[in-house]
């Protein structure tokens, strides 16, 4: 990560490469490494956005990120990295979970899949959709991804869907697509926070 920002300033910084384009580019890099140093806890678990520690995020790159994105507004129209950083700054810029403006992300993710109408990008819309309008909303906008067959093989798939499930309080169903993530994951921290997941949703924690 740091060295794709430091690739993406010396771009910006030439003539030829100080576009608004790049500038939203590097906000986003900027904004989304700003939270790695809470993404695990000190055994190197994986923490889910609501249980990280804000206080360790990189406010210094935090505030590169946001600069970036004043400078990338200088175009006519937001591209596809214009509104993913929006989407990086509401998360970075909310004082704590509970207060992320989840409203204007999904408006975000409405004009971004307007323009991509990549499936990853309508799963993603549907956890702000269940986020605004409650899990059974995000699961119905899933059911509406017209590619969603596409999804079978991405293990966050799966994991979107148990947690939509354990949300609605259906943990058996919960624990059936929790295994499925965890059968499609071999990287050792998202196995572990599928497993615990899965004991949280009174499974046995193994696929």
């Amino acid at each position: 990560c740091a060295e794709a920002i430091r690739l993406g300033t010396l771009l910006a910084e030439h003539p030829a490469g100080n576009q608004p384009a790049t500038h939203a580019l590097l906000a986003l890099m900027c904004l989304n490494a700003a939270r790695l140093p809470a993404r695990t806890d000190q055994f190197g678990n994986l923490l889910r956005l609501g249980e990280q520690d804000r206080t360790r995020w990189d406010r210094a790159l935090i505030h590169r990120g946001v600069l970036h994105m004043g400078n990338s507004a200088q175009g006519e129209a937001a591209g596809e990295y214009h509104l993913e950083a929006a989407i990086s700054a509401c998360h970075c810029l909310a004082p704590d979970d509970a207060r992320t403006d989840w409203g204007r992300i999904l408006d975000l993710y409405d004009r971004l899949a307007a323009i991509n109408d990549s499936p990853v990008i309508a799963l993603n819309r549907a956890v702000a959709v269940a986020r605004v309008h409650g899990p059974a909303a995000g699961l119905e906008a899933i059911a509406a991804i017209p590619d969603r067959r596409a999804l079978e093989s991405y293990h966050l798939f799966h994991a979107v869907l148990g947690e939509l499930e354990a949300g609605r309080g259906r943990k058996k169903e919960a624990v059936l697509h929790l295994r499925s993530a965890l059968r499609l994951t071999e990287v050792p921290s998202e196995r572990a926070l599928l497993r615990r997941r899965l004991l949280e949703c009174g499974g046995s924690g193994e696929e």
